[in-house]
């Protein structure tokens, strides 16, 4: 089965909100997506509302026909507006305030009891929960322990090994293979443990093929590098572009 691809159209917002102006439109960029064939939409509302603001989760849900996958930390204020919005899906992940993008995984280990209780909140409210964290076995067994329904692997290492000069050296290239490979187990783990395993942070069109050879993926959330293409190709065909890499690199 191919694995889903949600489109993330956060950057869409952060230019949008360089001038504060009407434009360019996420429900637009939303709607431009699933046209191009992207099974869903992902957006992370943060706490500094840097790019996607609370009443785009309104106007998103109502408009979004495929999946809405939206990320936020473990606050309350996020847990009530989540349950309040209800969309298809809510992962959990770690923030910081002065941090550029998310820096690594949920520790779900070192946070169990607030991790818990936030997604037994949001279970409680109907809501199918997934946690963002690092391809380590302690967090996937913790994941499952706080009754996530699913995992999203976070793939910045292995992204990072491939990047630029260093993917065509012979220690960027062990190091892709490393985090490829623990990347397969955290998958295979995850699926032994009866989660629902997404990937997602950092994938571009040159890593991602490696990585949907992973048949336990269900699930890619991919952003950045689709809408820095969309800029030269238009929106339509960097999604098209994605999407065929993913399914060129399915086993």
């Amino acid at each position: 089965m191919t694995p889903r691809l949600n489109i993330n159209i956060d950057h869409v917002a952060t230019v949008r909100q360089a001038r504060r102006a009407p434009e360019p439109s996420v429900l637009a960029a939303a709607m431009l997506c699933e046209q191009a064939g992207a099974d869903g939409i992902t957006v992370h509302l943060r706490g500094d509302r840097r790019h996607i603001q609370t009443e785009d989760l309104y106007t998103l849900k109502r408009a979004v026909t495929t999946y809405l996958n939206v990320e936020m930390a473990t606050t309350d204020e996020m847990l009530r507006i989540a349950l309040d919005v209800r969309p298809d899906a809510v992962t959990l992940v770690p923030e910081t305030p002065h941090e550029v993008t998310t820096e690594g995984g949920l520790d779900v280990v070192a946070n169990s009891d607030l991790v818990r209780r936030s997604v037994e909140s949001l279970r409680e409210g109907g809501q199918f929960v997934s946690l963002f964290v690092d391809p380590d076995a302690r967090q996937i067994e913790a994941s499952r322990e706080a009754g996530a329904d699913q995992i999203e692997l976070c793939t910045a290492a292995y992204a990072e090994a491939t990047l630029g000069a260093r993917a065509v050296r012979a220690e960027g290239q062990r190091r892709a293979e490393e985090e490829l490979r623990r990347l397969r187990q955290a998958a295979t783990l995850a699926t032994q443990q009866g989660l629902h395993v997404a990937a997602g942070h950092g994938l571009t069109y040159r890593n991602v093929g490696a990585l949907a050879s992973v048949a336990e993926i269900a699930e890619y959330n991919i952003g950045h590098n689709v809408i820095a293409h969309a800029i030269f190709t238009g929106l339509a065909d960097a999604v098209r572009e994605m999407r065929r890499r993913i399914t060129e690199g399915q086993p």
